[in-house]
């Protein structure tokens, strides 16, 4: 199965890449995220997003890919997770290891993703975090095709590959540059970009300084949508749009056109094409400078740079379509019985009665009234594909009966779909303390010598345990240094 992961950096972004066609969201939490300037969602905006997501069958991820410090780890982060993991939260995109040991232990249930911070180049590092029961690698920007088919070949991991959206000039997530320039590190979120920025150059150190400034750290968006086909026949199961900061018509409209893409392969592989207005169309939404087909075709080079950093973004974006799941229902309204609603959608069935059901004294209910008011879904998630009304005579009930049965139906229905994700929170563990001081040890002293006549005074020296010397030195006092007892290297 085949994962269409998109970014949403508020709610509207959220509501529009599902309504798009995303098959999963990754957001960003008040805390502990990697895109700290988003419009990041809060404690109770999360666990709303998450009723949002499951409600429509979709899947939701949540970013902890920043670097932690103990006392955040030890006082916070069981307390910010805790109620989502109880919700059914779908994942989280982790780059501290320490973060991944404790979060396994905490919350056995939580998928783990490894994210493209953690720079997982190689088939080596896919292997060490599959033993670490890491579930899925967000695989480093920087790899081709064929070293993504390696991990594939090489791991059961599932591998999430970014497919469109911005590109970092260095390996993601091990820039110091905005922390060096502005004191804004991007391993704690605040990353300046400065990247970004143009810059004056010289060929030489006694050449004059150009006068024009130029991007020169600054790469074109990555596209891939036309290599869908080579990344899915290397393995890759996610295909991720990066984007949260981004406005959130972006999210809709590349999810929409990443959509129709895979669907059209997988429906007819051999026949796959991608239309030219469709390339124009994502350009339209966003880009620096065209696009590059990033890693996956080439090692680098200077195509991939956006030498002048121009944006190009959309005067109008594609306005979000909130999703509705389709509903089945039968409504059966028989004199002296109660009114009862059965609704089925997506395996849940349930049954609601209220109100009973009268003879008319004076004007009967229709059937186009009762439906018109049964129809009224409009605060649910939900609307009717199909609704059936049994009604063998006329009947009469208040129409606040009706609008009661309605509701209470629908939320137990959607509490029915909520529950299936749900999980037992387990109880808290303690934070491992710091052992206690002991005295320390002596340290072994090691010398680096690059003379014989430091050679010899280190041999006789009780403190030096082992020395480093050049090989005809070593092979002058190797016999000696061997009888004292000293590592000779």
């Amino acid at each position: 199965m085949v994962e269409l992961l998109a970014p949403a950096g508020a709610w509207e972004g959220l509501v529009g890449a599902i309504g798009a066609g995303a098959d999963a969201v990754y957001i960003g939490g008040d805390r502990f995220g990697a895109r700290a300037y988003a419009k990041n969602f809060d404690g109770d905006a999360l666990e709303k997003a998450i009723h949002y997501v499951h409600l429509h069958g979709k899947k939701l991820y949540l970013t902890v890919n920043t670097l932690l410090k103990n006392l955040e780890m030890e006082r916070q982060l069981y307390e910010y997770l805790a109620p989502l993991y109880a919700q059914g939260l779908d994942g989280v995109i982790v780059q501290d290891l320490g973060v991944l040991s404790w979060l396994q232990k905490q919350f056995p249930q939580l998928p783990i993703h490894a994210s493209t911070q953690m720079t997982v180049t190689g088939k080596e590092s896919a292997r060490f975090l599959e033993k670490k029961g890491v579930r899925r690698i967000v695989a480093a920007r920087e790899l081709s095709l064929q070293e993504l088919q390696e991990i594939h070949a090489e791991t059961t991991l599932e591998i999430e590959a970014f497919v469109h959206g911005a590109l970092c000039y260095c390996y993601s997530g091990q820039c110091l540059f905005s922390s060096l320039l502005g004191g804004r590190s991007g391993n704690r979120g605040r990353c300046a970009q400065p990247c970004r920025l143009s810059y004056q150059y010289r060929r030489a150190p006694k050449e004059p300084w150009r006068k024009e400034a130029q991007c020169l750290l600054s790469l074109k968006d990555l596209c891939a949508l036309l290599l869908i086909p080579q990344l899915l026949q290397a393995g890759v199961t996610s295909f991720k749009i990066e984007g949260r900061m981004k406005q959130p018509g972006y999210a809709a409209g590349t999810t929409a056109i990443y959509r129709k893409y895979l669907d059209r392969y997988l429906e007819n592989p051999s026949g796959y094409q991608v239309e030219k207005k469709d390339l124009e169309a994502l350009a339209g939404l966003f880009c620096r400078n065209g696009f590059t087909k990033g890693y996956f075709l080439a090692q680098n080079g200077p195509d991939m740079l956006a030498a002048t950093n121009e944006k190009k973004i959309a005067a109008k974006y594609p306005e979000a379509v909130e999703t509705k799941e389709p509903v089945k229902g039968i409504l059966h309204l028989r004199r002296g019985s109660l009114a009862r609603l059965e609704l089925s959608c997506r395996g849940q069935r349930i049954s609601v009665e209220r109100g009973e059901v009268q003879a008319p004294q004076r004007q009967p209910l229709t059937t186009a009234r009762i439906r018109e008011q049964m129809e009224k879904t409009g605060n649910t998630g939900f609307c009717f594909e199909e609704l059936q009304i049994h009604m063998p005579e006329e009947i009469f009930l208040p129409i606040k009966a009706l609008n009661e049965l309605r509701r209470e139906a629908f939320g137990q229905l959607e509490q029915a779909i909520l529950a299936e994700k749900e999980r037992e929170l387990p109880q808290k563990l303690p934070f491992p303390q710091k052992r206690a001081a002991v005295s320390p040890e002596p340290l072994p002293v090691y010398v680096s010598c690059e003379t014989m006549g430091q050679a010899a005074v280190a041999l006789k020296a009780k403190e030096v345990q082992g020395l480093y010397l050049p090989l005809p030195v070593l092979e002058h006092f190797l016999e000696e240094g061997l009888l004292l007892g000293k590592e000779m290297y």
